[in-house]
């Protein structure tokens, strides 16, 4: 019977079809990442290194980066999340750093913590419990840029692994790569450069102390890098008073580490259980979808058909069909509704998960210091505490040496 539609009717017929299986396919594609290896190994030390290789290391706390703008790729994900995440990150770099071998003290600090023998920054470009995009910066004391890399990693429900704290996450492939490429870098290094890097990290942390008595040390180009000009004495009274000083500072970001570290223990189970429930989640949302939109396309199409044949030119045709053409449109509404209504089963799932999601608390406890028999509170966000101890170190210097 369809032999008698006109061809117009057909061409028109078949473009709405072209069209409908177009948005089809459209919605059913995913984001394609450029991946890290699969297994990659970490690089450890063959031999344990002496103090004059070791580099001390600061990891910035990350930056949260933007969720995405469109609402199908946001499901499930909150600022909450994101920002608990820019937490846990850098711990769980930090240990994967540690078991290298390679590097002194490995801690996280709130800021870019002037005096930092190397300081790496990171950016979370995109996490969804699926994939992990970060954006990782890492420079030396001399403010070199080893190297500014982008790291991906995606990973199916079959494939995620045994877990376990400071050892093995979800995304292990792509911390140990990030670990690998700074300890390649780290490779290059010769003996005298990497004793630059600590005598310029000290006479930076020196100069932010005591400005006025170290800025004659060091020098910055217009390239931004420092340059050392020339070094305080081995008996220099100002510079060992600077080395207490540090080492006050150092026990502090201490304090704070063991917060974090804290937060990323207390966070593990909650933050795994998170990812492998949106995976799920997002598996079974992508499958509703797709239902939905089959049920959509063959609605929409029966009624198409239906409007054809009521339209041909024949009127034998239309005669025939027209109880035909009534099931077809009331069975292809029946069928859009179907589609429409398996749609907002996604709006249930996606509440559980922002409520989840919420539940992530970002509140810092107050840490209390002990100077000199003094007792004092810092209190606010991590990176408030440590601006509040970085100018309480200042007046401590100023009012032990005079100046």
């Amino acid at each position: 019977m369809f032999l008698f539609i006109t061809q117009r009717k057909l061409i028109l017929f078949r473009l709405s079809l072209l069209l409908i299986m177009a948005h089809f396919i459209t919605a059913c594609t995913t984001l394609n990442f450029g991946e890290v290896p699969d297994k990659v190994i970490p690089i450890t030390a063959s031999h344990e290194l002496n103090d004059s290789e070791l580099l001390n290391v600061s990891i910035k706390l990350f930056e949260p980066g933007k969720l995405p703008e469109d609402k199908d790729d946001k499901r499930g994900l909150s600022e909450e999340i994101r920002i608990a995440e820019a937490r846990f990150m850098p711990v769980h770099l930090k240990y994967t750093m540690q078991r290298s071998g390679y590097w002194g003290n490995v801690r996280v600090v709130p800021d870019d913590n002037e005096g930092s023998e190397l300081l790496v920054k990171g950016t979370i470009s995109h996490s969804d419990g699926e994939s992990v995009g970060l954006n990782i910066k890492v420079f030396d004391a001399t403010n070199k840029l080893w190297f500014d890399k982008n790291y991906k990693e995606s990973i199916s429900i079959d494939e995620r692994k045994k877990t376990e704290p400071q050892k093995n996450d979800t995304f292990q492939n792509l911390y140990n790569q990030i670990s690998n490429d700074i300890i390649e870098f780290r490779k290059k290094l010769t003996s005298k450069e990497i004793q630059r890097i600590k005598e310029i990290s000290e006479i930076r942390f020196a100069e932010f102390m005591a400005p006025e008595t170290f800025s004659s040390y060091i020098s910055r180009n217009n390239d931004g890098k420092y340059h050392l000009l020339r070094l305080p004495s081995a008996n220099d009274p100002m510079i060992k008073r600077v080395r207490t000083i540090k080492g006050r500072d150092d026990l502090l970001i201490d304090t704070i580490n063991n917060y974090y570290d804290m937060y990323y223990s207390e966070m593990w189970d909650s933050y795994n259980n998170w990812r492998k429930f949106r995976s799920e989640e997002m598996q079974v949302i992508r499958e509703i979808d797709r239902k939905a939109l089959t049920q959509k396309v063959i609605g929409v199409a029966a009624i198409i058909g239906a409007i054809a044949l009521g339209a041909s030119s024949n009127e034998d045709i239309r005669d025939r069909t027209g109880a035909l053409r009534s099931v077809m449109i009331a069975g292809g509404g029946y069928s859009l509704y179907s589609g429409i209504k398996t749609s907002k089963e996604t709006e249930i799932n996606k509440e559980a998960l922002e409520e989840l999601g919420a539940s992530f608390s970002t509140e810092v406890e107050p840490i209390i210091i002990d100077i000199k028999g003094k007792t004092m509170k810092l209190t606010g966000s991590a990176d408030q505490q440590y601006a509040k101890w970085r100018n309480l170190l200042s007046e401590i210097y100023k009012n032990e040496t005079g100046f």
